[in-house]
C-alpha cells in the first residue's frame, strides 16, 4: 500500500507541478483551524487527500484535507493540512496511514498539533501547550493487528514518546519570540461528545493536564516508526467542570483562529532550528 501511495504522489507532483517529489525530513500535522502555516510553504505542491490512494478525507469543519509538499524556512517539509479522526468512523489504521506515508517519504521529525480542552486550572484558552506525555484512553491502538501488514507484533517502547531535544528547541524558540508555552500531559479520548464533569475529574486524578480527540494515535505510530515526535496543543476551552462556558466546535475554532498566528510564528522558528 505504501509503495502504491508514494508512486501515485510522485506522478501527481510531476504531472501538476513539473518537478520531482522531494525528500522532506520534517512532517507537520495541523489540527482544527490551525492550517495557516501551510500557506507559508514555498514551492508548494498541494494535493487533496481524495487524490491520494488509501487516504481518508476529514469531514470536520476546520480540516482542509490536503497534503502540502514544499519548503518552509529553507527546509523541505510535508504538511498535513487537517486530519481524519477515530470518531468520524474511520479505523485506527486509516487515520494513521498518512504518518506511514510521511515516513516513506523520508521524514525523521513529526510535529503534531491539535486543539484541546484545558484540565489544568493554570491553563487558559489560547495557551499553547507542549505535550510531555500522553494517556491513551481511546479504547483502541493503531498497532493492534500490525503483524497483518507483514511484520511482527508491535511491542513498541513508549517510555519517551515526545522527544526531549525537540521540546528543548521549542522552549528556546518560545523564549526568543516571547511566546508563553505551557507543558502538560495529554489524555486522548474517543469522542465525539465532550467529556462529563466526572470524566474530567477522573482524567485530572490520572494526571492529565489537557484532553483531546487526536494526537495520540499519530504519536504512537510515529514512535513505532522511529520518528522524533513533537506535540503542541492549543487550549481552546477549559474542560467541562472547570468552566461555565458552553462547549462547541465553533467556539473552539474561534479561539484557534486567534492563536494560529502565534503558533505559526513558533513553528516556523522551530523548523528553522531542527
Amino acid at each position: 500500500m505504501i509503495g502504491e501511495t508514494l508512486e501515485a504522489l510522485e506522478k501527481i507532483v510531476k504531472a501538476n507541478y513539473s518537478t520531482v517529489l522531494g525528500k522532506p525530513k520534517i512532517g507537520l500535522i495541523l489540527g482544527s483551524g490551525l492550517g495557516g502555516i501551510a500557506d507559508d510553504v514555498g514551492e508548494a505542491c498541494t494535493i487533496p487527500y481524495i487524490q491520494i490512494p488509501h487516504f481518508v478525507h476529514p469531514t470536520v469543519e476546520g480540516h482542509a484535507g490536503e497534503m502540502v509538499l514544499g519548503k518552509l524556512e529553507g527546509k523541505e517539509v510535508c504538511v498535513m493540512k487537517g486530519r481524519a479522526h477515530f470518531y468520524e468512523g474511520y479505523t485506527m489504521r486509516e487515520i494513521t496511514y498518512p504518518i506511514r506515508v510521511m515516513a516513506g517519504l523520508g521524514i525523521e521529525n513529526l510535529i503534531i498539533t491539535g486543539l484541546a480542552g484545558g484540565i489544568n486550572e493554570n491553563f487558559k484558552p489560547g495557551d499553547l501547550v507542549l505535550i510531555t506525555d500522553h494517556i491513551n484512553f481511546m479504547g483502541d491502538n493503531p498497532l493492534i493487528g500490525h503483524r497483518t501488514w507483514g511484520q511482527a507484533a508491535a511491542f513498541t517502547d513508549m517510555k519517551s514518546v515526545y522527544d526531549k531535544a525537540l521540546i528543548s528547541i521549542v522552549l528556546t524558540c518560545a523564549k526568543t519570540l516571547k511566546i508563553i508555552v505551557q507543558q502538560g500531559v495529554y489524555i486522548g479520548v474517543r469522542g465525539p461528545c465532550y467529556e462529563t464533569p466526572a470524566e474530567i475529574e477522573m482524567a485530572r486524578r490520572m494526571g492529565a493536564d489537557l484532553v483531546g480527540m487526536s494526537v495520540v494515535p499519530e504519536a504512537i505510530i510515529g514512535k513505532h516508526l522511529g520518528l522524533k515526535i513533537l506535540g503542541i496543543s492549543c487550549v481552546t476551552n477549559m474542560a467541562t467542570g472547570t468552566s461555565k462556558e458552553p462547549m462547541s466546535h465553533q467556539f473552539a475554532l474561534r479561539v484557534a483562529e486567534r492563536a494560529k498566528a502565534k503558533l505559526s510564528r513558533l513553528l516556523r522558528e522551530v523548523v528553522k532550528r531542527i
